[in-house]
């Protein structure tokens, strides 16, 4: 009977959803710090644009010879601030992706374990309270997915910024948003729902 080898799979699963549930909270938040530096950064964009648009020799303020070089310097220290902050949001995003992912991986390698003693009617077998085994894990192998996938596209973005490239900086709020997936966080929320007896049922 396969019975025993549930028992360390189920309370393993318990553990990898009440990860994902605090991950998914903390990854939300990290994600609504990230979008006023976002909007910070676009700001500073088209500050940079219209400083590369004027010619300040050409005005008044041709009185004030290093004015040009002083600006572009705050401008550059202010890039950098908040390229500094977003790449502090992104290592919270790491530890929640690097959380998840070690979290499944565990319960992926427990099961491999414990495969040979589990037949088919006990890894596709549902109750009132808890899910199938296999709908379980592929829940947890999608939102891993998810997190990874995600982490990897914010990431490639930041790392393309540079202070002096505007196209690149004034796109980027825009290139952010476009990267969020509402239907994959809906389909985790709604998988927590659907395993929220499981894990309270010990």
């Amino acid at each position: 009977m396969s019975k025993p080898a549930l028992l360390p799979l189920h309370q393993a699963l318990r553990k990898s959803f009440q990860c994902l549930e605090n991950n998914q909270k903390v990854w939300s938040s990290v994600l609504v710090e990230c979008s006023p530096l976002m909007v910070s950064l676009g700001n500073l964009a088209e500050q940079w644009r219209a400083l590369s648009n004027v010619q300040l020799s050409n005005t008044p303020l041709r009185d004030f010879p290093d004015l040009e070089e002083r600006l572009r310097f705050k401008l550059l220290q202010a890039t950098d601030t908040v390229l500094g902050k977003l790449n502090e949001k992104m290592s919270s995003l790491q530890s929640v992706r690097d959380s998840i992912s070690n979290q499944v991986s565990a319960v992926f390698q427990l099961y491999e374990q414990n495969s040979d003693s589990l037949d088919l009617l006990t890894v596709t077998e549902r109750s009132a309270t808890a899910p199938s085994l296999s709908d379980m894990l592929e829940w947890l192998q999608d939102a891993e997915r998810h997190y990874r996938q995600q982490f990897l596209r914010r990431k490639t973005l930041l790392q393309a910024l540079r202070a002096d490239d505007l196209s690149l900086l004034e796109s980027a709020p825009e290139r952010w948003k476009s990267l969020e997936s509402p239907s994959a966080e809906d389909g985790i929320t709604d998988t927590l729902c659907k395993v929220s007896l499981f894990i309270e049922s010990q």
